[in-house]
Protein backbone atom coordinates (compact mmCIF):
# COMPACT_ATOMS: atom_id res chain seq x y z
CA UNK A 1 0.00 0.00 0.00
CA UNK A 2 1.41 3.40 -0.97
CA UNK A 3 1.90 6.18 1.54
CA UNK A 4 -0.85 8.14 -0.25
CA UNK A 5 -3.30 5.23 0.10
CA UNK A 6 -2.41 4.89 3.77
CA UNK A 7 -3.01 8.60 4.25
CA UNK A 8 -6.44 8.38 2.62
CA UNK A 9 -7.47 5.46 4.83
CA UNK A 10 -6.32 7.09 8.07
CA UNK A 11 -8.12 9.88 9.93
CA UNK A 12 -7.75 13.20 8.19
CA UNK A 13 -4.48 14.99 8.81
CA UNK A 14 -6.21 18.07 10.19
CA UNK A 15 -8.26 15.90 12.55
CA UNK A 16 -5.14 14.08 13.78
CA UNK A 17 -3.40 17.35 14.54
CA UNK A 18 -6.48 18.86 16.17
CA UNK A 19 -7.03 15.84 18.39
CA UNK A 20 -3.37 15.81 19.40
CA UNK A 21 -3.50 19.44 20.51
CA UNK A 22 -6.86 18.97 22.24
CA UNK A 23 -5.84 15.92 24.28
CA UNK A 24 -2.21 16.75 25.17
CA UNK A 25 -1.67 17.64 28.84
CA UNK A 26 1.17 19.38 30.64
CA UNK A 27 2.31 16.04 32.02
CA UNK A 28 2.97 14.91 28.44
CA UNK A 29 5.55 17.64 27.85
CA UNK A 30 9.17 16.58 28.61
CA UNK A 31 11.11 18.72 31.07
CA UNK A 32 13.62 19.79 28.42
CA UNK A 33 10.79 21.10 26.22
CA UNK A 34 9.22 22.95 29.16
CA UNK A 35 12.52 24.67 29.80
CA UNK A 36 12.95 25.57 26.13
CA UNK A 37 9.52 27.17 26.15
CA UNK A 38 10.66 29.53 28.91
CA UNK A 39 13.87 30.30 27.01
CA UNK A 40 11.79 31.18 23.96
CA UNK A 41 9.63 33.52 26.05
CA UNK A 42 12.69 35.22 27.55
CA UNK A 43 13.90 35.93 24.05
CA UNK A 44 10.41 37.06 23.02
CA UNK A 45 10.18 39.68 25.75
CA UNK A 46 13.74 40.82 25.03
CA UNK A 47 13.17 41.49 21.33
CA UNK A 48 9.70 42.91 21.93
CA UNK A 49 11.05 45.45 24.42
CA UNK A 50 13.66 46.50 21.88
CA UNK A 51 11.13 46.85 19.09
CA UNK A 52 8.30 48.40 21.07
CA UNK A 53 9.53 51.94 20.47
CA UNK A 54 10.33 51.48 16.79
CA UNK A 55 8.78 54.28 14.72
CA UNK A 56 6.94 51.84 12.47
CA UNK A 57 5.36 50.10 15.47
CA UNK A 58 4.25 53.51 16.73
CA UNK A 59 2.77 54.33 13.32
CA UNK A 60 0.86 51.04 13.32
CA UNK A 61 -0.43 51.74 16.82
CA UNK A 62 -1.77 55.14 15.76
CA UNK A 63 -3.66 53.57 12.85
CA UNK A 64 -4.93 50.65 14.91
CA UNK A 65 -6.22 53.05 17.57
CA UNK A 66 -8.89 54.21 15.11
CA UNK A 67 -10.45 50.77 15.28
CA UNK A 68 -9.86 49.85 18.92
CA UNK A 69 -12.76 47.99 20.52
CA UNK A 70 -11.53 48.07 24.12
CA UNK A 71 -8.55 48.31 26.43
CA UNK A 72 -8.32 44.78 27.76
CA UNK A 73 -4.70 44.11 26.80
CA UNK A 74 -1.31 45.69 27.40
CA UNK A 75 1.43 46.40 24.89
CA UNK A 76 4.97 45.27 25.68
CA UNK A 77 7.24 48.20 26.45
CA UNK A 78 4.47 50.78 26.18
CA UNK A 79 1.95 52.49 28.47
CA UNK A 80 -0.95 52.23 26.02
CA UNK A 81 -3.61 49.53 26.24
CA UNK A 82 -5.80 48.22 23.45
CA UNK A 83 -8.14 45.37 22.56
CA UNK A 84 -6.82 41.82 22.46
CA UNK A 85 -6.71 41.46 18.65
CA UNK A 86 -4.76 44.68 18.15
CA UNK A 87 -2.50 43.80 21.10
CA UNK A 88 -1.71 40.41 19.57
CA UNK A 89 -0.79 42.06 16.29
CA UNK A 90 1.27 44.93 17.73
CA UNK A 91 3.21 42.77 20.19
CA UNK A 92 4.06 40.28 17.44
CA UNK A 93 5.23 43.17 15.25
CA UNK A 94 7.42 44.51 18.07
CA UNK A 95 9.01 41.10 18.49
CA UNK A 96 9.77 40.74 14.80
CA UNK A 97 10.55 44.26 13.62
CA UNK A 98 14.31 44.09 14.32
CA UNK A 99 14.78 40.53 12.99
CA UNK A 100 16.17 39.59 16.40
CA UNK A 101 13.59 36.90 17.20
CA UNK A 102 14.10 33.15 17.38
CA UNK A 103 14.51 30.78 14.45
CA UNK A 104 13.36 27.19 13.99
CA UNK A 105 16.36 26.02 11.98
CA UNK A 106 14.75 23.34 9.75
CA UNK A 107 12.18 25.82 8.40
CA UNK A 108 13.57 29.34 9.17
CA UNK A 109 10.25 30.07 10.90
CA UNK A 110 10.40 32.64 13.71
CA UNK A 111 7.96 30.65 15.83
CA UNK A 112 7.46 32.54 19.08
CA UNK A 113 6.17 35.95 18.02
CA UNK A 114 2.88 34.86 16.39
CA UNK A 115 2.01 32.34 19.10
CA UNK A 116 3.15 34.13 22.26
CA UNK A 117 1.56 37.44 21.26
CA UNK A 118 -1.81 35.77 20.74
CA UNK A 119 -1.65 33.78 23.97
CA UNK A 120 -0.62 36.65 26.24
CA UNK A 121 -3.39 38.83 24.78
CA UNK A 122 -5.88 36.11 25.63
CA UNK A 123 -4.35 35.65 29.08
CA UNK A 124 -5.27 39.24 29.95
CA UNK A 125 -8.97 38.58 29.38
CA UNK A 126 -9.43 35.26 31.21
CA UNK A 127 -7.95 33.48 34.26
CA UNK A 128 -5.13 31.45 32.75
CA UNK A 129 -2.32 29.79 34.71
CA UNK A 130 1.30 29.81 33.68
CA UNK A 131 1.16 26.08 33.13
CA UNK A 132 -1.80 26.44 30.78
CA UNK A 133 -0.10 29.17 28.80
CA UNK A 134 3.17 27.27 28.48
CA UNK A 135 1.32 24.16 27.30
CA UNK A 136 -0.60 26.13 24.69
CA UNK A 137 2.62 27.79 23.59
CA UNK A 138 4.47 24.49 23.14
CA UNK A 139 1.58 23.09 21.09
CA UNK A 140 1.15 26.20 18.97
CA UNK A 141 4.83 26.16 18.06
CA UNK A 142 4.54 22.44 17.30
CA UNK A 143 1.70 23.03 14.84
CA UNK A 144 3.28 25.90 12.92
CA UNK A 145 6.69 24.22 12.64
CA UNK A 146 5.29 20.84 11.57
CA UNK A 147 3.32 22.52 8.81
CA UNK A 148 6.46 24.39 7.84
CA UNK A 149 8.45 21.18 7.71
CA UNK A 150 5.86 19.63 5.39
CA UNK A 151 6.30 22.35 2.76
CA UNK A 152 9.98 23.21 3.17
CA UNK A 153 12.16 24.28 1.49
CA UNK A 154 10.09 25.00 -1.61
CA UNK A 155 7.51 27.18 0.16
CA UNK A 156 10.04 29.75 1.33
CA UNK A 157 12.09 29.55 -1.84
CA UNK A 158 8.96 30.25 -3.85
CA UNK A 159 8.63 33.53 -1.96
CA UNK A 160 6.19 32.84 0.86
CA UNK A 161 7.17 34.36 4.21
CA UNK A 162 6.89 31.16 6.19
CA UNK A 163 6.64 32.80 9.63
CA UNK A 164 3.48 34.56 8.52
CA UNK A 165 1.93 31.75 6.50
CA UNK A 166 2.50 29.05 9.13
CA UNK A 167 2.42 31.30 12.19
CA UNK A 168 -1.31 31.90 11.84
CA UNK A 169 -1.89 28.16 12.37
CA UNK A 170 0.33 28.13 15.46
CA UNK A 171 -1.52 31.08 16.96
CA UNK A 172 -4.87 29.46 16.16
CA UNK A 173 -3.90 26.11 17.67
CA UNK A 174 -2.42 27.68 20.81
CA UNK A 175 -5.41 29.95 21.34
CA UNK A 176 -7.82 27.06 20.75
CA UNK A 177 -6.01 25.09 23.44
CA UNK A 178 -6.24 27.97 25.92
CA UNK A 179 -9.95 28.38 25.17
CA UNK A 180 -10.56 24.69 25.90
CA UNK A 181 -12.15 23.96 22.53
CA UNK A 182 -13.25 20.45 21.59
CA UNK A 183 -11.66 18.53 18.72
CA UNK A 184 -14.16 19.71 16.09
CA UNK A 185 -13.68 23.32 17.12
CA UNK A 186 -9.91 22.83 16.88
CA UNK A 187 -10.44 21.67 13.28
CA UNK A 188 -12.52 24.76 12.59
CA UNK A 189 -9.86 27.00 14.15
CA UNK A 190 -7.28 25.57 11.75
CA UNK A 191 -9.75 25.96 8.90
CA UNK A 192 -10.39 29.58 9.77
CA UNK A 193 -6.63 30.12 9.92
CA UNK A 194 -6.19 28.57 6.47
CA UNK A 195 -8.34 31.35 5.04
CA UNK A 196 -5.90 33.94 6.42
CA UNK A 197 -2.47 32.48 5.65
CA UNK A 198 -0.33 35.00 3.79
CA UNK A 199 2.99 36.84 3.69
CA UNK A 200 5.72 37.42 1.09
CA UNK A 201 9.51 37.24 1.27
CA UNK A 202 9.55 40.33 -0.96
CA UNK A 203 8.62 42.33 2.17
CA UNK A 204 11.91 41.49 3.94
CA UNK A 205 13.82 44.64 4.67
CA UNK A 206 10.65 46.68 5.02
CA UNK A 207 8.12 47.36 7.76
CA UNK A 208 5.53 45.40 5.76
CA UNK A 209 7.26 42.17 6.76
CA UNK A 210 6.13 42.67 10.34
CA UNK A 211 2.53 43.26 9.22
CA UNK A 212 2.46 39.64 8.11
CA UNK A 213 3.79 38.44 11.47
CA UNK A 214 1.32 40.68 13.31
CA UNK A 215 -1.52 39.37 11.18
CA UNK A 216 -0.48 35.80 11.96
CA UNK A 217 -0.95 36.47 15.69
CA UNK A 218 -4.12 38.50 15.29
CA UNK A 219 -5.82 36.27 12.74
CA UNK A 220 -4.82 33.08 14.51
CA UNK A 221 -6.43 34.36 17.70
CA UNK A 222 -9.49 35.47 15.73
CA UNK A 223 -9.70 32.02 14.11
CA UNK A 224 -9.91 30.32 17.50
CA UNK A 225 -12.42 32.83 18.88
CA UNK A 226 -14.66 32.26 15.86
CA UNK A 227 -14.36 28.49 16.28
CA UNK A 228 -15.30 28.84 19.95
CA UNK A 229 -18.62 30.25 18.73
CA UNK A 230 -19.00 27.33 16.28
CA UNK A 231 -18.01 29.36 13.23
CA UNK A 232 -17.39 26.37 10.98
CA UNK A 233 -14.49 25.91 8.62
CA UNK A 234 -13.56 23.12 6.17
CA UNK A 235 -12.90 19.64 7.50
CA UNK A 236 -9.59 19.22 5.63
CA UNK A 237 -8.04 22.69 5.48
CA UNK A 238 -4.54 21.23 5.62
CA UNK A 239 -4.59 18.09 3.47
CA UNK A 240 -7.55 18.79 1.18
CA UNK A 241 -7.12 18.86 -2.58
CA UNK A 242 -7.14 22.65 -2.39
CA UNK A 243 -5.95 22.86 1.20
CA UNK A 244 -2.99 24.70 2.62
CA UNK A 245 -0.34 22.00 2.14
CA UNK A 246 -1.13 21.22 -1.49
CA UNK A 247 -1.66 24.82 -2.54
CA UNK A 248 1.32 26.30 -0.67
CA UNK A 249 3.72 23.37 -1.00
CA UNK A 250 5.23 22.03 -4.20
CA UNK A 251 5.49 18.44 -2.93
CA UNK A 252 4.08 18.42 0.60
CA UNK A 253 5.37 15.79 2.98
CA UNK A 254 2.31 14.87 5.02
CA UNK A 255 4.34 12.64 7.33
CA UNK A 256 6.12 15.71 8.75
CA UNK A 257 2.79 16.76 10.23
CA UNK A 258 1.59 13.49 11.72
CA UNK A 259 4.57 11.27 12.51
CA UNK A 260 6.16 11.43 15.95
CA UNK A 261 3.50 13.63 17.52
CA UNK A 262 4.30 13.81 21.22
CA UNK A 263 7.72 12.26 20.64
CA UNK A 264 9.58 14.81 18.49
CA UNK A 265 9.25 18.44 19.58
CA UNK A 266 9.82 21.48 17.37
CA UNK A 267 11.05 23.67 20.22
CA UNK A 268 14.15 21.50 20.52
CA UNK A 269 15.18 22.71 17.05
CA UNK A 270 14.70 26.36 17.98
CA UNK A 271 17.57 28.86 18.17
CA UNK A 272 18.14 32.42 19.40
CA UNK A 273 20.09 35.12 17.61
CA UNK A 274 23.15 36.88 18.98
CA UNK A 275 22.83 39.55 16.25
CA UNK A 276 19.81 41.48 14.88
CA UNK A 277 19.81 40.16 11.35
CA UNK A 278 18.79 37.28 9.14
CA UNK A 279 19.98 33.99 10.65
CA UNK A 280 22.14 33.12 7.63
CA UNK A 281 24.31 36.15 8.47
CA UNK A 282 25.23 34.90 11.95
CA UNK A 283 28.38 32.97 10.89
CA UNK A 284 29.42 35.81 8.57
CA UNK A 285 29.23 38.36 11.38
CA UNK A 286 31.01 36.07 13.81
CA UNK A 287 33.87 35.58 11.34
CA UNK A 288 34.11 39.32 10.67
CA UNK A 289 34.14 40.17 14.36
CA UNK A 290 37.00 37.71 14.88
CA UNK A 291 38.95 39.23 11.98
CA UNK A 292 38.44 42.74 13.36
CA UNK A 293 39.81 42.03 16.85
CA UNK A 294 43.48 42.49 16.02
CA UNK A 295 43.12 44.45 12.81
CA UNK A 296 46.39 45.97 11.60
CA UNK A 297 45.02 47.22 8.29
CA UNK A 298 42.61 49.95 7.29
CA UNK A 299 39.30 49.43 5.53
CA UNK A 300 40.68 51.42 2.61
CA UNK A 301 43.27 48.67 2.03
CA UNK A 302 40.59 46.07 1.31
CA UNK A 303 40.29 45.24 -2.38
CA UNK A 304 37.82 42.36 -2.13
CA UNK A 305 35.85 40.35 0.45
CA UNK A 306 34.70 36.87 -0.45
CA UNK A 307 31.90 35.02 1.37
CA UNK A 308 31.57 31.27 1.02
CA UNK A 309 28.38 29.75 2.36
CA UNK A 310 25.12 27.97 1.69
CA UNK A 311 23.35 29.31 -1.45
CA UNK A 312 20.62 30.71 0.81
CA UNK A 313 23.18 33.22 2.10
CA UNK A 314 23.47 34.87 -1.32
CA UNK A 315 19.79 34.41 -2.20
CA UNK A 316 18.58 36.23 0.88
CA UNK A 317 21.35 38.72 1.68
CA UNK A 318 22.95 39.93 -1.56
CA UNK A 319 21.61 43.47 -1.12
CA UNK A 320 24.18 46.16 -1.98
CA UNK A 321 21.68 48.93 -2.70
CA UNK A 322 20.10 49.29 0.74
CA UNK A 323 18.87 52.63 2.03
CA UNK A 324 17.67 51.91 5.58
CA UNK A 325 18.56 50.15 8.79
CA UNK A 326 15.64 47.80 8.21
CA UNK A 327 17.15 46.68 4.92
CA UNK A 328 20.61 46.35 6.48
CA UNK A 329 19.37 43.49 8.65
CA UNK A 330 19.21 41.30 5.57
CA UNK A 331 22.26 42.71 3.74
CA UNK A 332 25.54 40.80 3.77
CA UNK A 333 27.25 43.86 2.32
CA UNK A 334 26.34 45.94 5.35
CA UNK A 335 26.90 43.17 7.90
CA UNK A 336 30.45 42.59 6.66
CA UNK A 337 31.27 46.30 6.46
CA UNK A 338 29.97 47.25 9.89
CA UNK A 339 31.36 44.19 11.72
CA UNK A 340 34.83 44.55 10.19
CA UNK A 341 34.93 48.32 10.67
CA UNK A 342 33.48 48.67 14.19
CA UNK A 343 34.01 45.25 15.75
CA UNK A 344 30.37 45.39 16.86
CA UNK A 345 27.07 43.96 15.60
CA UNK A 346 24.27 45.27 17.78
CA UNK A 347 21.10 47.17 16.97
CA UNK A 348 22.99 50.45 16.64
CA UNK A 349 25.13 48.92 13.88
CA UNK A 350 22.01 48.06 11.86
CA UNK A 351 20.42 51.49 11.96
CA UNK A 352 19.63 54.19 9.43
CA UNK A 353 22.65 56.14 10.66
CA UNK A 354 25.00 53.21 10.08
CA UNK A 355 23.67 52.66 6.57
CA UNK A 356 24.23 56.34 5.77
CA UNK A 357 27.93 56.16 6.72
CA UNK A 358 29.92 56.56 3.46
CA UNK A 359 32.93 54.76 4.91
CA UNK A 360 30.83 51.64 5.41
CA UNK A 361 29.10 51.92 2.06
CA UNK A 362 32.47 52.08 0.31
CA UNK A 363 32.99 48.41 1.12
CA UNK A 364 29.62 47.22 -0.25
CA UNK A 365 30.73 46.82 -3.92
CA UNK A 366 33.81 44.83 -2.90
CA UNK A 367 31.80 41.87 -1.63
CA UNK A 368 31.51 38.65 -3.64
CA UNK A 369 29.65 35.39 -2.90
CA UNK A 370 30.73 31.81 -3.45
CA UNK A 371 27.84 29.35 -3.21
CA UNK A 372 28.62 26.00 -1.63
CA UNK A 373 25.69 23.71 -0.89
CA UNK A 374 27.92 21.62 1.40
CA UNK A 375 27.93 24.48 3.91
CA UNK A 376 25.07 24.39 6.39
CA UNK A 377 23.32 27.70 7.02
CA UNK A 378 25.14 28.10 10.35
CA UNK A 379 28.54 27.97 8.65
CA UNK A 380 30.47 30.43 6.47
CA UNK A 381 33.96 31.53 5.50
CA UNK A 382 35.09 35.13 5.09
CA UNK A 383 38.22 35.90 3.03
CA UNK A 384 39.69 39.38 2.88
CA UNK A 385 42.01 40.36 0.03
CA UNK A 386 44.21 43.39 0.76
CA UNK A 387 45.87 45.64 -1.81
CA UNK A 388 49.25 44.47 -0.50
CA UNK A 389 48.47 40.97 -1.71
CA UNK A 390 47.89 39.63 1.78
CA UNK A 391 44.88 37.39 2.29
CA UNK A 392 43.11 36.91 5.63
CA UNK A 393 40.43 34.34 6.28
CA UNK A 394 38.19 33.03 9.01
CA UNK A 395 35.81 30.09 8.82
CA UNK A 396 33.01 29.56 11.32
CA UNK A 397 31.82 25.95 11.25
CA UNK A 398 29.08 26.36 13.84
CA UNK A 399 27.99 29.90 14.59
CA UNK A 400 27.04 31.13 18.03
CA UNK A 401 23.30 30.86 18.53
CA UNK A 402 22.95 27.79 16.33
CA UNK A 403 21.82 24.36 17.52
CA UNK A 404 25.46 23.31 17.77
CA UNK A 405 26.44 26.35 19.85
CA UNK A 406 23.23 27.55 21.52
CA UNK A 407 22.94 30.69 23.59
CA UNK A 408 23.04 29.86 27.30
CA UNK A 409 20.30 30.81 29.72
CA UNK A 410 22.56 33.54 31.03
CA UNK A 411 23.06 34.83 27.46
CA UNK A 412 19.30 35.17 27.04
CA UNK A 413 19.01 36.97 30.37
CA UNK A 414 21.76 39.36 29.30
CA UNK A 415 20.00 39.89 25.98
CA UNK A 416 16.80 40.84 27.80
CA UNK A 417 18.66 43.32 30.03
CA UNK A 418 20.40 44.91 27.04
CA UNK A 419 17.37 45.11 24.77
CA UNK A 420 15.12 46.42 27.53
CA UNK A 421 17.60 49.27 28.00
CA UNK A 422 17.90 49.82 24.24
CA UNK A 423 14.13 50.07 23.78
CA UNK A 424 13.92 52.90 26.30
CA UNK A 425 10.61 51.78 27.78
CA UNK A 426 11.79 51.95 31.38
CA UNK A 427 10.75 48.33 31.91
CA UNK A 428 12.74 46.66 34.70
CA UNK A 429 14.31 43.56 33.20
CA UNK A 430 15.09 41.44 36.26
CA UNK A 431 11.56 41.08 37.66
CA UNK A 432 10.39 40.02 34.21
CA UNK A 433 13.21 37.49 33.90
CA UNK A 434 12.37 36.02 37.29
CA UNK A 435 8.69 35.80 36.36
CA UNK A 436 9.38 33.95 33.12
CA UNK A 437 11.51 31.33 34.88
CA UNK A 438 8.75 30.92 37.49
CA UNK A 439 5.86 30.93 35.00
CA UNK A 440 5.11 27.26 35.49
CA UNK A 441 4.04 27.99 39.08
CA UNK A 442 2.12 31.20 38.30
CA UNK A 443 -1.63 31.32 38.80
CA UNK A 444 -2.05 34.35 36.52
CA UNK A 445 -0.02 34.20 33.32
CA UNK A 446 -1.33 37.58 32.22
CA UNK A 447 0.52 39.25 35.10
CA UNK A 448 3.73 39.02 33.04
CA UNK A 449 2.31 41.64 30.72
CA UNK A 450 2.14 44.13 33.56
CA UNK A 451 5.84 43.53 34.24
CA UNK A 452 6.62 43.94 30.53
CA UNK A 453 4.80 47.22 29.92
CA UNK A 454 6.57 50.59 29.74
CA UNK A 455 6.52 53.20 32.46
CA UNK A 456 5.95 56.23 30.26
CA UNK A 457 9.36 57.85 30.80
CA UNK A 458 9.99 58.17 27.08
CA UNK A 459 6.38 58.16 25.93
CA UNK A 460 6.65 61.38 23.90
CA UNK A 461 9.55 60.07 21.83
CA UNK A 462 7.81 56.73 21.29
CA UNK A 463 4.58 57.98 19.70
Amino acid sequence: MSSEQQRMQSPGLTRQLAEFVQRTAWEDIPAVVRHEAKRALLNYFAVSLAGSGDPDVSKALRVFERFRSGQQARLIGRVERTDLLNAASLNAMSANVFDFDDTHIPTIIHPTAPVAAALFALAETAPISGEQLLLAFVLGVEVECRLGMAISPGHYQRGWHITSTCGVFGAAAGAAKLLGLDAQQHVWALGNASAQSSGLVETLGSASKSIGVGNAARNGLLSALLAQDDFAGPQQPLEGERGFLRVMGEQPDFAQVSEGLGERWALLANTYKPYPCGVVLNPVIEACLALSIERRWSMGEVSRVELTGHPLLRERTDRPDILSGRESQVSAQHAVAVALSTGKAGLAQFSDAAVADPKLRALYPKLAFVDNADYPVESAEVRIFLQSGQTLSRRVAVSKGSLGAPLRDSDLEKKLHELAAYGGSGCAAQPLIDAVWALEQATDAGALMQLAMGNGINSEERT
